[in-house]
């Protein structure tokens, strides 16, 4: 009964919307007369609605789930862009449309996400979260934590903000764009890194010789590597380990957006293909400096634009 009276409502708004008064007609101006002025309308500027539910652009990282503290060795996180709320649920990648505004939230169902199966306790904790995202209706924003309850304010979830500067972050590459149109998991017995020093210095290793570059990012999302400089070792195990890092060397200069996500970072080229992907590392990779007689120069070329640049 409840569902008809809506209906009923939804139809009488909709049919008084569309009467609308008619206003009447102005007599003629006698022949030869000349029309009076019409006064000045004033028409107001349309402006861009301002992003009012304090979410769009944030990035988070679980603290708590249903009561429990999030476990440590499998990081859930929300990030939220673009009408996108998309993250890792501490075993899978999702992706969801969501609408929040004035305390309300509500995560489009069922949520899209990959399919891999994790062990317990990140298995359970992965299908809880999930199920908070189905049970979300109202949250609570600071600048350093989220909270997401259900219809009667219960908290469901409590998120910490994540940072997504680059600058003192070290990470080991998992890919990395082979420049033929494919992207490539790293050799067995090589270790491909990034330190990303607070200078503006970019240090690491490319599986056989450390290298360096400068970069710059806006700290959220965009980055240009400039050239990179390695050491001229020859190193011939395992087999196509220089190739490797030729290749990976060049598919750092060819990123312009980043994507941080808790332990995971992920760089794109301008065209939004992958550039290489990574795993945080632990401790902070740091690589000896280079002296001028160890320079090669592997990308002599000027940095890419960053995205929309």
């Amino acid at each position: 009964m409840r569902y008809r009276i809506r209906i009923a409502i939804l139809a009488a708004a909709a049919l008084a919307s569309s009467c609308v008064p008619v206003p009447p007609a102005q007599p003629a101006a006698p022949a030869g007369a000349t029309p009076a002025a019409k006064p000045a309308t004033t028409v107001p500027s349309q402006q861009m609605p301002v992003p009012a539910d304090g979410l769009a652009g944030t990035s988070w990282t679980l603290l708590t789930l249903g009561g429990q503290p999030a476990l440590p060795d499998a990081t859930a996180t929300l990030r939220f862009a673009g009408g996108i709320a998309a993250g890792s649920d501490g075993c899978n990648d999702y992706s969801t449309g969501h609408t929040a505004g004035e305390g309300k939230i509500s995560f489009q169902q069922p949520v899209a996400s990959t399919k891999k199966a994790c062990p317990d306790p990140a298995g359970k904790q992965a299908t809880a979260f999930q199920v908070m995202l189905g049970l979300a209706a109202t949250y609570q924003v600071t600048a350093s934590q989220l909270t997401l309850s259900d219809e009667s304010a219960t908290p469901l979830a409590t998120f910490a903000a994540q940072s997504t500067d680059l600058g003192g972050t070290a990470w080991e590459a998992i890919s990395y764009n082979n420049g033929k149109g494919g992207v490539t998991s790293i050799l067995a017995g090589t270790m491909l890194t990034a330190a990303f020093n607070n200078d503006g210095h970019l240090r690491g290793s490319g599986g056989c010789n450390d290298y360096s570059a400068t970069y710059t990012s806006d700290g959220k999302s965009t980055i240009q590597v400039g050239p990179v400089v390695s050491t001229m070792k020859a190193c011939a195990q395992p087999s196509g380990v220089m190739e490797q890092e030729q290749q990976y060397l060049t598919a750092l200069g060819t990123a312009a957006t980043y994507r941080m996500d808790a332990a995971r970072l992920e760089f794109r080229t301008v065209n939004g293909a992958i550039a290489a992907s990574f795993e945080a590392e632990s401790p902070a990779a740091t690589a000896p400096s280079l002296t001028a007689s160890q320079i090669r120069l592997d990308n002599p070329g000027p940095a890419l634009l960053v995205a929309g640049g």
